[in-house]
């Protein structure tokens, strides 16, 4: 199966979540102090939220889970078919996750990740300036 990611920056966590979770009629699956996570089948979607201090509120990037690492190599294959430029990394940390990811930009310069989650962390992800560029955010991993 694939699932639709989004990840939201927002300025309150909690009050996002009380949004959200009114929104889709559920508690978040993963809560943490920075990061809420819904994994909803109606929609088929990955819905993320975190709050940081140096990234403004607002669409900070979308993406495709997969579930596993045939989908996700058909996807990076499909993206260098069409001449984008991509970044891969395996077994990477980030949004308390550990991943196989592809990013990718589109046109407009919207992030895009392609990634089958390996499991959790207990860390929101790793602070490092190749993660950041990367990823192409100001933050200090990939998500």
């Amino acid at each position: 199966m694939k699932r639709l990611h989004i990840h939201v920056a927002v300025a309150d966590l909690e009050q996002s979540i009380g949004f959200y979770s009114t929104l889709f009629g559920s508690e978040p699956d993963k809560r943490k102090s920075d990061y809420a996570r819904w994994l909803l089948d109606d929609p088929c979607v990955n819905f993320a939220i975190s709050e940081h201090d140096d990234v403004t509120p607002g669409l900070d990037h979308l993406g495709m889970q997969v579930d596993s690492d045939i989908d996700l190599s058909a996807i990076t294959d499909r993206l260098h078919d069409a001449g984008t430029q991509t970044l891969q990394q395996e077994a990477t940390v980030c949004c308390y996750a550990r991943s196989n990811k592809t990013w990718v930009e589109d046109p407009s310069g919207l992030r895009w990740e392609s990634f089958q989650s390996l499991g959790d962390s207990v860390s929101y992800g790793v602070s490092g300036a190749a993660n950041t560029a990367g990823c192409g955010s100001s933050r200090s991993n990939c998500c």
